[in-house]
């Protein structure tokens, strides 16, 4: 909720720069006219016009004009804030000024190239923008940018090929801690045969990788282990990671495997896809890092009560150790990784598939352990229910993903997975048949399309369909596959030996104990997925791999180096600078409800309800949206330059002259006052009644602000911003929908014609929607 504030007494401190930008504003706005006018404001000291504000002369102009005049404070009226604002912050560093006294009037994009046949009309309208960047650039306040000491330390969450491959990348010049739920690193790459589209032997390439992690002096890894507690911000992070005990010294044990000769325990081995046995000691694979053997507390005889004993009597390093415990480690992080991976789809939840009842269907991963060498048959192709020689094999794409039940989106990999499996089928038992069946055959990276049809040579064959049923024959223990053929329009009923489910992938069930937002499926959601792939919307907080979203070996090593670049170039300087754009407290007025932590999606607020302190907010972590803001009940937040008297006072100069005729549009930073850009740069024309006052987001605009408007007599009210699922602030423009029946409800009881506040939201790329709705709403104001 927003508080008005008394207008301060005028100083002329103020210096406005007009520019021509040549024809481009001057071509339609009357600069020497708007130049006359502006200087008989009394907050303006001085007015400057230039043919080209942005250039080197331009610039030289304004910063001997600053240091003349002893201007303090300056208003460019030129072309968006979005395209040369940070020129202007820049330019006041140079000559001493703080950054933040500087406010721009819009009046080329939006104004004169969208009102190019409308030179007076134009020019009216430029005056107000120029007076309306006048009335809050008087109220602007010198802000320090915020600068944190960053700790050179890299915590990497996961151990996985992508953990592995940001930690090697990291740590010639940083320490890493990284930290590994499992008793191994590796992540599921180290227990798939063969990569595609090369067919190399998987461990084979990974393999060395992991031992570098293992011996490297800069690498501290934590296994058998997860993050309990992340607090803190950017640089400077407090991490706690427990340590589960393993009841076997890792700097000890030397991997002899003694104790599991000995061990009377037999279990299900989970790193042979459940379908092998292993040890209650154990180590999951000879390649293991660390290389050394962990006790299955829940199998083990030994631990609780001690009944066995028998792998301590036969270890002659002393290496095992019952009374092992849980171990606390605690780190100051400069930057953290998340490179947790995916979890793979429970084929169970397809119950018409069979999976867990029919011994001979299988998952991919399961496939992949078979096949192997290292695996439970080493490496020989048979069938779970009889371990006999399949001679017809199906595979199944799409399991799980590209389905609505389930999940929607292509899993990445699923397709090439099993083009790679039935060739490896045919190199090695070429007699066996192979059938694959789809609903698109999705090869489309590098060396994928030649992999696809080499297994076309092969006699693969693909058949274009995604089968409704398997059925088992209970004697033969055989699969019988319905499916439409679609490409040939029949439907065909086939008996199989072996079926293999090519799973797809769901979000990693890890939980990161710190507020870092996923996305419905559980992926974890980058701050802009074209040009901030591997960032969060957390400062200091990375993402790499399939953490991120499904993809595969490549892609993931790529993206984990790319977090790790990132990472490394935040750390470097051992400081860390974020412009001064943060909401603050008035601690006078704070009731301590807590609504405005409840509205921060960066975890930026900390409110003690209990004990009726008043709300406070870290500024590294505030992002500056504004939405805690505008939700304030009690007025006891605002931002910084962005005040609720700055908006009130702009509001009340746009519409202190024929109100009733104007359009007094919100529009977010991001994208809708990027559409009202791109319409100016467009060319694309509408009516001169339009006002706009940027926000940061949506989220920012106060109930109070759209009611001021009415009392000031606005025609038509506009709120605009990104759509829903892309604000720039993660959930800004949710709360601002929340508003919206609210302000609905206060219009009708004061008699205020719906249709005169609109809401939309515009992408960057929506000129032509934005000029669309602008003039369509002009009509609105003209009846």
């Amino acid at each position: 909720m927003a508080n008005q504030i008394e207008n301060p007494p005028h100083s002329p401190n103020i210096g406005v720069f007009l520019c021509k930008c040549g024809k481009n504003i001057a071509g339609t706005v009357n600069i020497d006219e708007l130049a006359k006018d502006i200087e008989k404001l009394p907050e303006v000291k001085l007015v400057h016009v230039n043919t080209y504000t942005c250039s080197d002369p331009g610039q030289a102009e304004i910063e001997a004009a600053i240091k003349e005049q002893g201007i303090e404070k300056i208003v460019v009226a030129a072309c968006s804030p979005r395209l040369h604002g940070p020129t202007w912050k820049t330019l006041l560093r140079r000559v001493g000024v703080n950054p933040s006294l500087v406010e721009v009037a819009n009046i080329r994009e939006q104004c004169s190239w969208v009102h190019l046949s409308e030179k007076e009309g134009a020019t009216k309208k430029a005056k107000e923008l120029i007076e309306m960047a006048i009335a809050k650039a008087e109220l602007l306040q010198a802000i320090d940018d915020i600068v944190v000491p960053v700790k050179q330390r890299v915590l990497i969450i996961g151990g996985g090929i992508a953990g592995i491959q940001a930690a090697l990348d990291l740590a010639d010049n940083y320490e890493v801690i990284l930290v590994e739920k499992a008793p191994t690193i590796g992540g599921r790459m180290a227990l798939i045969d063969k990569t595609f589209p090369t067919m190399d032997c998987s461990i084979c390439i990974l393999g060395p990788k992991m031992a570098d992690v293992g011996n490297h002096e800069n690498i501290t890894l934590i296994a058998n282990a997860e993050v309990t507690n992340i607090s803190g911000y950017v640089g400077n992070f407090d991490v706690e990671v427990k340590k589960y005990p393993r009841y076997v010294k890792e700097e000890i044990c030397t991997a002899c495997g003694e104790c599991v000769d000995i061990c009377p325990e037999n279990v299900i081995d989970e790193y042979s896809g459940n379908l092998g046995w292993r040890k209650a000691i154990y180590i999951p694979y000879p390649q293991a890092v660390p290389a050394s053997y962990i006790i299955d507390e829940k199998t083990c005889l030994g631990l609780s009560p001690l009944a066995c004993g028998k792998c301590i009597k036969e270890c002659d390093k002393e290496a095992i150790i019952y009374e092992d415990s849980e171990k606390i480690y605690n780190y100051k992080i400069g930057a953290i990784i998340i490179a947790v991976g995916f979890e793979l789809f429970d084929a169970s939840k397809i119950t018409e598939y069979g999976w867990g009842q029919y011994p001979n269907v299988i998952t991919t991963f399961e496939f992949e352990r078979l096949i192997n060498a290292a695996g439970p048959t080493n490496g020989e192709l048979v069938r779970p229910s009889d371990l006999k020689k399949p001679k017809k094999i199906a595979f199944i794409n799409c399991v799980g993903s590209r389905d609505v039940r389930f999940n929607p989106y292509c899993s990445n990999f699923c397709c090439m997975e099993s083009i790679k499996n039935s060739l490896l089928i045919k190199e090695h038992w070429p007699e066996v048949e192979v059938v694959i069946f789809y609903i698109d055959i999705r090869a489309f990276g590098k060396g994928f399309e030649e992999l696809y049809l080499r297994s076309r040579e092969q006699k693969v064959l693909y058949i274009r369909g995604h089968p409704g049923q398997i059925r088992e024959d209970p004697y033969s223990k055989n699969l019988i596959l319905s499916v439409e053929n679609i490409n040939v329009g029949n439907i065909l009923s086939e008996e199989f030996d072996l079926v293999v489910l090519s799973i797809g992938a769901e979000g990693s069930s890890s939980i990161i104990p710190f507020p870092v937002a996923k996305d419905p499926k559980g992926f974890y959601i980058e701050a802009h997925p074209k040009l901030r792939p591997v960032d969060t919307p957390n400062d200091g907080i990375f993402i790499a791999g399939g953490a991120e979203s499904p993809k595969d070996i490549r892609e993931t090593v790529t993206q984990a180096s790319a977090a790790a670049g990132r990472c490394s170039k935040l750390i470097s300087k051992g400081e860390f600078h974020v412009e001064p754009l943060y909401a603050f407290v008035d601690v006078k007025n704070c009731n301590s409800c807590g609504i405005c932590a409840s509205r921060c999606p960066y975890n930026a607020v900390n409110v003690d309800q209990d004990k009726k302190s008043p709300a406070h907010i870290i500024p590294i972590l505030c992002k500056g949206c504004g939405t805690c803001a505008a939700d304030c009940p009690t007025n006891a937040i605002t931002m910084t330059n962005f005040t609720d008297t700055m908006i009130f006072r702009q509001i009340d100069i746009a519409l202190y002259a024929n109100a009733h005729e104007k359009v007094l549009i919100f529009a977010c930073n991001w994208c809708s006052y990027a559409g009202a850009d791109l319409s100016g740069t467009s060319r694309i024309q509408y009516p001169t009644n339009t006002r706009i006052i940027r926000t940061m987001c949506s989220g920012r605009v106060d109930i109070d602000f759209i009611k001021h408007c009415f009392e000031r007599g606005a025609g038509v009210v506009m709120l605009t911003g990104c759509h829903p699922q892309d604000c720039h602030y993660i959930s800004g423009n949710d709360f601002a929908i929340k508003r919206e029946k609210r302000i609905r409800s206060w219009m009708k009881k004061n008699n205020i014609d719906n249709e005169r506040f609109i809401v939309e939201w515009i992408s960057a790329a929506e000129g032509k929607k934005f000029a669309d709705i602008v003039s369509k709403s002009s009509k609105i104001v003209i009846k």
